[in-house]
């Protein structure tokens, strides 16, 4: 049994989370958590300002520390490590969770465990449902990145697909941004899509088809906004055309992936997207056509966390996997070191 304490910090929202490892569901492995969510502070800017996400991470970071050890009923003494994001994120605010972690190590003289983000989301299925196990087919369709990989092991990935361009969450906020949806954009655009015609506009789906494994989402944008500036076109039936044009590129992508990957034990989905039901149900009917169910965490585990910080510092402290602390936080920083360079913006990921 270990207690992790998880701290992330990588974009625009501070959260800690106390994990039992020991748990044998969500409910009694999340020990307690707590998010401060920035949305108002960025809501005027239509969209995420680093500076002011930094400072708005310094400023809570610490009391929420102390409000998430007093609910789980807890001292620093006793946890069994410390587990902070250290990348990759807008470099402000994971410097400040990492350091805060660093601090909280030293002090209590507990392990350090610089945290991937993105394993933390690869690993927050295994979090939420006990039963799966590797390897399998993951989806990570975030803000800031559009993957898939075979999630074959803790620490053992292999990138299928990438982004050559933008990532599908930033297509869906530059579509809310475009229709004056407001901030955060992706769940604004998913419940204006319900109300309009999918087949009403018709707008591209990049790479469909190509024997290219990779993602394309800003000719997307683009023609959203086109379609916009004719004023011929009611709002709701934009937001459901590109939802869908989005979700058909998104199948089109994983179903190629289906055909290479090795033996897998589910297909799963994961990041602030994965919340969008249109796409898990879109998700599920690809599954079931390869005979794979579909892993989805809870939307509370899609959004950035903390608590899928502290587990997958669970999984690697349960292999003595820590981390001196001396070490840095990262920008940029690929769950797959060794895949090849893609043309475009996919060699960020």
């Amino acid at each position: 049994m270990a207690l992790i304490l998880g701290i992330e910090s990588s974009c625009d929202e501070t959260a800690v989370a106390v994990i039992d490892d020991h748990g044998t569901t969500l409910d009694t492995r999340v020990v307690a958590q707590r998010i401060a969510s920035q949305d108002a502070a960025h809501r005027p800017y239509g969209g995420v300002v680093p500076e002011i996400a930094a400072r708005a991470h310094a400023e809570v970071l610490a009391p929420m520390v102390a409000d998430t050890l007093r609910d789980a009923g807890l001292t620093l003494d006793g946890l069994d490590a410390i587990a902070a994001t250290a990348g990759p994120g807008l470099i402000g605010g994971v410097m400040v969770g990492l350091v805060t972690g660093k601090a909280l190590a030293m002090a209590a003289g507990k392990p350090l465990i610089a945290v991937n983000h993105l394993e933390g989301h690869a690993l927050s299925p295994r979090l939420a449902d006990p039963s799966l196990a590797y390897p399998y087919l993951l989806l990570l369709v975030s803000g800031g990145h559009c993957q898939i990989l075979e999630v074959r092991g803790l620490g053992d990935y292999r990138r299928l697909a990438t982004t050559i361009d933008d990532a599908l969450g930033e297509a869906f906020d530059k579509t809310a941004k475009i229709l004056g949806l407001g901030y955060p954009g992706g769940p604004a655009v998913e419940r204006m899509a319900r109300a309009g015609d999918p087949r009403a506009v018709p707008l591209p789906r990049p790479l469909l088809g190509s024997a290219e494994p990779h993602f394309s989402f800003a000719g997307l944008k683009s023609a959203v906004l086109r379609a916009h500036d004719t004023g011929r076109h009611d709002a709701a039936d934009l937001a459901a055309a590109f939802q869908q044009a989005a979700i058909d590129c998104v199948i089109d992508r994983t179903r190629m992936a289906l055909r290479v990957t090795g033996p897998a034990t589910a297909l799963v989905v994961a990041g602030g997207v994965a919340a969008n039901r249109a796409l898990r149900g879109a998700l599920e009917t690809l599954g079931a056509e390869a005979g794979l169910r579909l892993v989805a965490p809870p939307p509370a585990l899609c959004t950035d966390n903390a608590a899928m910080i502290g587990w997958a510092g669970a999984e690697r402290h349960a292999r003595g996997l820590h981390d001196a602390l001396d070490v840095v936080a990262r920008p940029r920083w690929p769950l797959d070191a060794t895949a090849a360079p893609v043309r475009g913006a996919g060699v960020k990921a």
